[in-house]
């Protein structure tokens, strides 16, 4: 029987995006039927280092990613591609989060083998609408924050946990609604719509962020609640901008003494 931990491997090193979405639905299918062992066999995981990726898009710094309006379609699609972008840089940080950190319980490996799943057919509805505007992935800069996060915190699950589905991807959770307000207020419905389903299934997906932080965090004898605030301090030293989306971060956990932390930061 081949083994999870090679898989996720396998997907992270894929460098061709729709190769990528299709390896992640088999590993994760195989996964389900009972076709893939967790056991690593004692091997460690190799040194984190970049996810295979296509030659473009180009990245550059995140003050230089071009802000456009959504008054036309050229707009949209800039704006779709961002997305894009974020949910493929998430299919890699869901499949490093289960090829690098070891020994954890096997409903940990289910959970983001799930998550990379649902990412790639969100990056799958994205391309195709991207398509449908008359442009592919690749087509504008992007930049790589995302995965600078996952190199910074390779050598913690705890902090992985935290900083990522936590922080990074909650974002999502925040600025969306706002998006589709402003894609409907132009009449793109489309886009829009494909959005709805993001956030909704986002949600799930910081939430087994949160349970894993707070199991880590059991584990390592750690509050949670102090845990998140000092690695906020660690990672985020200028501190998180609002708005929030209350409602959405309580339902992937974030308990009331974090939603005072992110309001007041």
């Amino acid at each position: 029987m081949s083994g999870l931990f090679d898989s996720a491997g396998d997907c992270l090193a894929c460098a061709v995006p729709e190769g990528k979405v299709e390896l992640t639905r088999r590993t994760f299918a195989a996964l389900r039927a009972g076709e893939l062992s967790l056991e690593d066999n004692g091997r460690a995981p190799d040194p984190i280092g970049l996810p295979g990726r296509p030659e473009r898009p180009r990245l550059v710094l995140p003050r230089d990613v071009p802000q456009r309006g959504l008054g036309t379609d050229t707009g949209r699609a800039a704006l779709v591609h961002a997305v894009a972008h974020i949910e493929l840089n998430a299919i890699n940080l869901a499949w490093d989060a289960v090829y690098r950190f070891r020994g954890m319980p096997d409903d940990y490996y289910r959970d983001w083998s799930s998550v990379a799943n649902d990412e790639a057919r969100h990056f799958a509805m994205l391309s195709a609408r991207l398509v449908q505007l008359g442009h592919a992935y690749g087509d504008f800069d992007a930049h790589n924050g995302l995965w600078e996060m996952a190199i910074k915190t390779a050598n913690s699950c705890l902090a992985r946990m935290a900083m990522v589905p936590r922080v990074l991807e909650a974002r999502g959770l925040d600025v969306t609604p706002g998006m589709i307000v402003r894609l409907r207020s132009v009449g793109d419905a489309a886009t829009a719509d494909i959005l709805e389903v993001i956030l909704r299934e986002e949600i799930p997906h910081v939430a087994a962020g949160t349970r894993w932080f707070r199991w880590c965090c059991e584990r390592e004898g750690r509050d949670p609640d102090s845990a998140f605030r000092a690695l906020l301090h660690e990672y985020v030293p200028t501190g998180l901008r609002g708005p929030f989306n209350l409602d959405a971060r309580r339902a992937a956990g974030f308990g009331d003494a974090e939603m005072i932390l992110l309001t007041r930061s």
